[in-house]
C-alpha cells in the first residue's frame, strides 16, 4: 500500500496525481546506487565526463551525499535529506566506511598493521596521520563485478585484496595511506556506509530505501 494512502485524507484525495507529487516533494527520498569507474559523483560537467545523469533517474532535489572519486566506484548515496547530510559529512558523527581496495603486490603483515596504526599523508599540502582503522586481507579475491575497462594486467607482478573500515574520509585518503604503505591501489570499491550495503547491486544499480541507518 502506497504511504499516501495510509495517511487520513478523503480517498478521492488520497490518490489524486496533485497530492501525489505534493508530497514526495517533502517526503525525504533514499537511494543507494553503485557508482561506476571513470564517472563523476555529480549530475552535470562542465568538462564532457560522464556523470550520475547517464545512469541513474531520480527527483530533482535529490542529490549526492559526500562523493566518490572519478576513478573510484561503488555505494553512493543519493538523498533529499538534510538532516542526514550533514551527519554523514560532518567529522563529529563518526560512522564507518567500508571499502574493498585491490593494491599492487603482495602485501604482507608489516604493511596491513602500518594501514591499521595510522598512515601520515597530505592533506591539502600538511602531514596529517590517519586514525587507525580496521584492516585485513581477504583470503581469496571476493567476488566483485568485471571493471570497465579492467586493471592492468602484470603477468609477474601479484595483486592483493583488502578490506579496509575507517571512520574518516579525507581526500583520497585510502590510495594515498596504501600508496604510503608501499602497495598503490588499483581498484577501489566502496562497499559500505554505516549499515548499508552494495549487497548485489552491480554497476550502474540503483535501489531506492525507506530509510539510511547509521
Amino acid at each position: 500500500m502506497a504511504l499516501w494512502s495510509t495517511l487520513c485524507l478523503p480517498k478521492p484525495w488520497a490518490h489524486h496525481p496533485i497530492f501525489i507529487q505534493i508530497f514526495l516533494s517533502i517526503v525525504s527520498r533514499y537511494f543507494i546506487v553503485y557508482k561506476p569507474f571513470n564517472v563523476l559523483s555529480q549530475f552535470t560537467s562542465s568538462e564532457g565526463k560522464p556523470t550520475l545523469k547517464d545512469f541513474f533517474s531520480v527527483p530533482a532535489d535529490v542529490y549526492p551525499v559526500g562523493r566518490l572519486d572519478f576513478d573510484s566506484e561503488g555505494l553512493l548515496l543519493l538523498t533529499n535529506d538534510k538532516q542526514l547530510n550533514h551527519r554523514l559529512l560532518d567529522p563529529k558523527f563518526a560512522h564507518e566506511r567500508e571499502y574493498w581496495v585491490q593494491v599492487d603486490g603482495q602485501i604482507n603483515e608489516a604493511a596491513l598493521q602500518r594501514l591499521r596504526s595510522g598512515v601520515t599523508i597530505n592533506i591539502d599540502g600538511k602531514p596529517y596521520t590517519t586514525r587507525r582503522c580496521q584492516v585485513e586481507l581477504f583470503g581469496s579475491e571476493p567476488r566483485v563485478p568485471v571493471r570497465n575497462p579492467p586493471i592492468r594486467f602484470r603477468a609477474h607482478i601479484p595483486t592483493s585484496w583488502i578490506k579496509m573500515i575507517l571512520q574518516e574520509g579525507k581526500n583520497r585518503q585510502v590510495r594515498k595511506m596504501t600508496a604510503g604503505s608501499g602497495f598503490p591501489t588499483l581498484r577501489l570499491i566502496r562497499y559500505r556506509i554505516g549499515r548499508v550495503s552494495l549487497d548485489s547491486l552491480q554497476p550502474g544499480g540503483m535501489k531506492e530505501i525507506t530509510n539510511f541507518p547509521l
